[in-house]
C-alpha cells in the first residue's frame, strides 16, 4: 500500500492544485440529473486521477462519481477503486475549506486502502497497511514531493470517555434523525465538518462518533472508511455490521451508518 500511495501522490497533488486554482478563481455551477452540483473542478480532478490509476494499476476497474453520474455503467468486480475527485462540492462552492480528493480500494466488499487529500488544509491521509494510517502536510502550491520527502505521522483513534463523547456532524446535511441520535447518546460536544474529513477527525483521535443517517454514495465513504478502520475504528450499518461495498443493485448507494472511533464496548 505504501507503493500505491507513493505512486498516486503526484496525481493527487496535481488534482489538489487544480481544485484550489478554481476555488480562488471561482467556477460556474451546474446540476447533475440527481440535482446535486458539479463544477469544472470536479471534472478536471477526476480526469487526472483516472489517468493516474489507468497508468499505475490498469487491470483494476475504477468507479468514479462524475463518470457514474454521466451514465457510465460498471460490471461487478471483486476488486475495484472508488473515486470521488472532489468530495464536498457544496463546501467548495460556498468557499468553505472542507473538501477533499478521495481514492479508496475495495476487495471482496471491504475497503482496504484509502487516500484523502484536503488541499485547502494542506492535509494528506493514507493507509500504509491494514493497521497503519499516516497523515502529512502537503502544500498544493509547492512542487509535488515524493512520498519519502513527506514528514509523515502515524495516527490512530482514541478510547472514548463515558458520558463525554465528541460527535462530528455534517455541516451541509444535518437532519432530524441525526439530531435524535445526538440526543440519545452521551454526546458532550459536536464538531461540524464537511466531506470525508469527518472520518479523518475520528482517525486522528479528535472525535469519537460520526452518525450519517442521510444518503451517501460508496465513493463518498470508501477512502475515509478504509482510513478509519486502519486507525482502529469501524463503520457500521443499521444492522450493526461493517459497511460493505460493491452494492451494484442499489447503484452503489450506502444505507445509513454510524462511524465509531472505537467499536462500541471495545
Amino acid at each position: 500500500m505504501k507503493n500505491l500511495t507513493a505512486a498516486l501522490l503526484p496525481a493527487v497533488h496535481q488534482a489538489g492544485a487544480i481544485i484550489m486554482n478554481h476555488f480562488h478563481a471561482g467556477v460556474d455551477v451546474q446540476q447533475k440529473s440527481d440535482a446535486s452540483p458539479v463544477t469544472v473542478a470536479d471534472i478536471e480532478s477526476e480526469r487526472v486521477i483516472l489517468k493516474a490509476l489507468a497508468d499505475i494499476v490498469p487491470d483494476i476497474p475504477v468507479i468514479s462519481e462524475e463518470a457514474a453520474s454521466g451514465g457510465v455503467s460498471y460490471s461487478a468486480a471483486d476488486e475495484f477503486f472508488l473515486v470521488d475527485p472532489l468530495d464536498g462540492t457544496k463546501e467548495f462552492i460556498n468557499k468553505n475549506s472542507d473538501f477533499t480528493v478521495n481514492i479508496g480500494l475495495i476487495q471482496d466488499g471491504k475497503p482496504v486502502f484509502g487516500l484523502i487529500y484536503a488541499p485547502a488544509h494542506a492535509q494528506f491521509f493514507a493507509t500504509l497497511s491494514p493497521d497503519e494510517v499516516v497523515s502529512a502536510h502537503l502544500d498544493f502550491s509547492s512542487a509535488a514531493p515524493t512520498f519519502d520527502e513527506l514528514a509523515i505521522q502515524k495516527i490512530h483513534t482514541r478510547a472514548p470517555i463515558d458520558n463525554s463523547l465528541t460527535a462530528v456532524i455534517s455541516r451541509s446535511h444535518l437532519d432530524s434523525a441525526t439530531e435524535r441520535f445526538l440526543a440519545d447518546h452521551d454526546i458532550s460536544e459536536t464538531r461540524a465538518a464537511g466531506s470525508s474529513l469527518k472520518f479523518c477527525l475520528l482517525a486522528q483521535g479528535e472525535a469519537d462518533v460520526y452518525p450519517r443517517l442521510a444518503p451517501t454514495m460508496e465513493w463518498d465513504t470508501a477512502a475515509g472508511d478504509a482510513i478509519l478502520r486502519a486507525a482502529g475504528g469501524i463503520v457500521m450499518d443499521e444492522g450493526h455490521t461493517p459497511l460493505r461495498y460493491g452494492k451494484r443493485e442499489s447503484d452503489y448507494r450506502n444505507p445509513s451508518f454510524i462511524a465509531w472511533g472505537r467499536a462500541p464496548n471495545a
